[in-house]
């Protein structure tokens, strides 16, 4: 008996994604450079039509472009990784004076329920000790993790394409970018282009959207609980606030991890005066409300259509099997999935399965 054409076409299209991901896994330590190459392409694409709409070549926008973005990136990482490289670095010396600190502002609080349970309230020493040995474990899980990276020679490998493939890749990507997209329009399956074709254009919105978006709301973010906790006086405010915007595009993960940082440093550095607590809980209070009333809705609004467990469990699955490649591509990949369910999900309530034979 032959093989139908319907079970060929469903076989060589699964053949051709577990190859895809199979060279993903294999390549995953070299891609990042090109990853990342590909997503500020992606990024930048509008503004090189836009200056072509303007009269200039393509070569000469994409040109134009290039330099403008390398020139902004070696400002903004000479003005910004000085002072937090020295925050970090003081901030891991101090990490266990300060959460002694906090563990004794805290102490007093929740002594009551210490009392009602019976339990002995720990002496200074044994936090002291118990904070030493957990920052010390932390330092040398994280001193392993890049000796163990290092080792592979894979941190090497990307820095030094980070440096110098990226931006040469994101030329070559903006300056061909409209004949790449031709080729692979060349290559759809005639009795499905249009079709795929609608899905692109569905996908293409959502990640757009979702990504340029969040972009903003990270950097809108980050700028303002960094220098909103600088201005309240707290210590290592910068790399606090700027961690907190970088992880924002996780839903809720970033003000969590960030509020809770923020407020036990704020617990070993101002009481007795309260008033400095008070300030860095405003300005968490405050960069939430501008994130869900303003900068959430306004720049990203519901258009990635994925709803906010799936966004991380995409992020978690992308960076356990990829790495931060894996982080990068998760929400685009995530997205195109759901336009492509969503799809599917369609044809099924036309079709006589879920209909049923009696309503056909």
């Amino acid at each position: 008996m032959g093989q139908s054409p319907a079970l060929g076409r469903w076989l060589f299209w699964f053949v051709v994604a577990a190859v895809v991901l199979l060279l993903l896994w294999l390549l995953n330590d070299i891609l990042l450079p090109f990853v990342v190459g590909m997503v500020v392409a992606y990024f930048l694409d509008p503004v090189v039509v836009r200056l072509e709409r303007a009269r200039l070549s393509r070569t000469m926008a994409t040109s134009v472009v290039t330099i403008v973005a390398v020139l902004a990136a070696v400002g903004i990482v000479m003005a910004i990784l000085p002072p937090l490289f020295g925050q970090i670095q003081s901030l891991i010396t101090s990490a266990p004076e300060y959460i002694v600190k906090a563990m004794g502002r805290i102490q007093p609080l929740i002594e009551p329920l210490r009392n009602r349970l019976g339990l002995d309230p720990p002496s200074v020493h044994d936090l002291q000790a118990e904070a030493t040995q957990w920052a010390g474990k932390g330092l040398a899980f994280a001193g392993g993790l890049v000796g163990a990276v290092a080792e592979r020679g894979v941190a090497i490998i990307n820095l030094l394409g980070l440096l110098f493939i990226t931006p040469v890749v994101t030329f070559y990507l903006l300056r061909d970018w409209e004949k790449v997209m031709a080729a692979i329009d060349g290559t759809l399956p005639l009795d499905h282009a249009d079709t795929i074709r609608k899905l692109t254009r569905e996908s293409n919105e959502a990640i757009a959207g979702y990504m340029r978006g969040q972009a903003l709301v990270c950097l809108a973010l980050g700028s303002f609980y960094g220098i909103g906790l600088t201005l309240v006086g707290l210590q290592f405010g910068l790399v606090i606030g700027l961690i907190a915007g970088a992880i924002s595009f996780i839903p809720f993960v970033g003000t969590l991890v960030g509020a809770v940082m923020a407020l036990g440093m704020a617990l070993a550095q101002f009481p007795p005066d309260w008033m400095g607590v008070v300030k860095v809980a405003a300005v968490f209070l405050l960069g939430q409300t501008l994130e869900g009333n303003f900068l959430s809705p306004k720049l990203v609004g519901d258009r990635v259509g994925l709803h906010p467990v799936w966004i991380m469990f995409a992020l978690l699955a992308g960076g356990s099997l990829f790495g931060f490649t894996g982080v990068l591509i998760a929400v685009p990949v995530a997205a195109v999935l759901g336009v492509i369910v969503r799809h599917f999900l369609a044809r099924y309530r036309e079709s006589d399965l879920y209909r049923g034979s009696a309503n056909g």
